[in-house]
């Protein structure tokens, strides 16, 4: 027993606590009986008393400055800690969100496993670690409704430090047994390779790299498969810059970046344009001439990378999960290659839709560090790029994104409720707690404290597919890949 109902609101409860005991913040607990109960959790904690203020500051002054042992009488019954619970669900013949409060002096009681039998494994899971009751860890994993999830995109915010990548690694090791998903990872620290190539199942790991051993693929593109939109986002152009390089695709078509940079002048086209434009692709490119032939450095070839594209897509809609590594690349160069492997993606299943095949294939899910810098408000400013598009409108085609973040506040409110399931992982300053609380799928107004008291490890998972915001910890990945998660009860979505 943990304490009794004394006052409160639905949102707001009171909770005397029993001596002897101690409550967390964040902490699951249980009232009413077998067959009528509900879920609730502690939001904030308080010290209260029987006695007057004045009593406590002259009995403190007393022990402080006389050093005298004074005994209260009945110190227990006067003396107590007041917890401030809200209703999370109503556990009857079926669980339902609460829309009732329990009576004055109702027992309450921590949470057991047997409480939880309402709940089952998904079809398309996805495992996110264990159900947490403040830092108590259950003996009872969660799961989510992984297709669901993904194709409705996540939002992973963090400070540094506080476990992102390590929750993406546990993400990963479980989605690449399943059939349901095929991943594009872009990876700008080459972390995930390593991480995922002891996999049972490690033939569906696929990776690139611009510098390949053997068992890797050699990232290589050919600049003949880029387009004008995937520069959107990437260089900052202005009207008559993009209207430029529109003409040159129109006039030479997949060839319009050699004939740009090799044309001395266009009709209609001021000098002073045609220069800064020819600049900028040859310095993004590593575009030079050669004895008269275009030759370009880097990721970006004339010659090879004619099939990468296609061969990606055809590895991520077979369920692979597919990780292409950009830490060796610079950060305009990277964004450009994630522009074209997600316009390439989301092209691809628009086309799949129109011919009726893409019930047939796995949803794709992107999964993007730094989101900000695709998504972030001063770049959508200039003009909508192709991560926004898929925000937007990716889960019509089975696309979807990760989007890892330590600045939320950063991200359009518009981006971030479209952004239908939130692992929130700990946070501490406050308008980046207050941008993910205004868009939270559940009302997380009274977690502004859990969120900011969270430890390495520990999430809220808010989500349109959840009954509630789900505490939980992510395990370790070491002890993931090492095979200790271990067979017990699942902890998931409502039947």
């Amino acid at each position: 027993m943990k304490g009794q109902i004394i006052g409160g609101s639905h949102g707001q409860l009171l909770l005397r606590q029993r001596s002897g005991t101690k409550l967390e913040i964040g902490e699951l607990l249980i009232c009413g009986g077998s067959d009528d109960k509900q879920l609730l959790q502690v939001t904030d904690l308080a010290l209260g008393s029987q006695l007057s203020s004045h009593s406590i500051e002259l009995i403190s002054g007393m022990q402080l400055e006389d050093n005298r042992n004074l005994e209260l009488m009945d110190r227990d019954l006067r003396m107590y800690q007041v917890a401030t619970v809200k209703s999370l669900l109503h556990i009857g013949a079926t669980a339902k969100r609460s829309k009732v409060i329990p009576d004055y002096f109702t027992d309450v009681r921590e949470v057991k496993v047997g409480d939880l039998s309402f709940l089952e494994e998904p079809k398309d899971s996805l495992f996110v670690g264990k159900l947490r009751s403040g830092s108590k860890v259950l003996d009872v994993s969660c799961f989510l409704r992984g297709r669901d999830v993904l194709s409705h995109h996540v939002l992973i915010p963090a400070t540094t430090g506080k476990g992102k990548s390590n929750l993406t690694s546990v993400l990963l090791w479980d989605l690449v047994s399943k059939e349901y998903a095929g991943i594009l990872v872009i990876d700008p620290h080459d972390e995930y390779n390593d991480r995922l190539k002891n996999h049972p199942s490690t033939e569906k790991v696929v990776y690139y790299t611009p510098k390949a051993s053997a068992g890797d693929r050699s990232l290589k593109i050919n600049i003949d498969l880029l387009r004008p939109s995937h520069f959107q986002g990437v260089v900052e152009w202005s009207t008559p810059q993009y209207d430029l390089i529109q003409i040159a695709f129109k006039q030479w078509g997949s060839n319009w970046i050699a004939g740009l940079v090799g044309c001395e002048e266009m009709r209609g086209v001021h000098e002073a344009t045609l220069s800064v434009v020819k600049r900028r692709l040859r310095s993004l490119l590593g575009i030079s001439i050669v004895n008269g032939e275009l030759s370009c450095s880097g990721i970006f070839s004339t010659q090879a990378g004619e099939s990468t594209i296609h061969d990606i897509l055809r590895s991520l809609s077979t369920g692979c999960v597919v990780i292409v590594n950009t830490s060796q690349v610079g950060g305009r160069v990277e964004l450009l290659l994630s522009m074209l492997l997600a316009g390439s993606v989301f092209d691809y299943y628009k086309q799949c839709k129109l011919e009726g095949t893409l019930r047939d294939k796995p949803l794709i899910s992107i999964i993007l560090e730094e989101a900000p810098r695709v998504l972030g408000k001063q770049v959508l400013e200039n003009g909508p790029n192709i991560y926004s598009t898929i925000a937007r409108e990716g889960r019509k085609f089975q696309v979807g994104l990760v989007a890892i973040t330590q600045l939320p506040s950063l991200i359009p409110r518009e981006v971030l409720a479209n952004m239908n399931t939130k692992i929130i992982l700990g946070i501490e300053m406050a308008p980046e707690r207050a941008a993910i609380i205004d868009s939270a799928a559940q009302d997380l107004s009274d977690d502004n404290r859990n969120i900011a008291s969270l430890d390495r490890g520990e999430a809220i998972i808010s989500s349109n597919f959840s009954a509630f915001a789900l505490p939980v910890k992510i395990p370790l990945f070491e002890t993931i890949c090492k095979g200790e998660k271990k067979a017990i009860p699942n902890f998931i979505g409502m039947k």
